[in-house]
């Protein structure tokens, strides 16, 4: 199951969430429960590597 990387827009608040592509459109914040939600896109580790071994680095 992937991580999702978010900002809340309410409250400024940055947190992770471990969440099916399915289920995230009901994701929250922790801190003020809003669902007005930035996501934040991030290479993960995994996805790094492969970009690194294909570029031949």
């Amino acid at each position: 199951m992937p991580v999702y990387e978010f900002k809340c827009k309410k409250c400024n608040t940055d947190f992770s969430k471990k969440s099916s592509m399915a289920e995230k459109k009901y994701i929250k914040c922790p801190k003020c429960d809003s669902k007005e939600l930035k996501e934040n896109f991030t290479t993960n580790t995994s996805c790094s590597l492969f970009a690194k071994r294909l570029s031949g680095g």
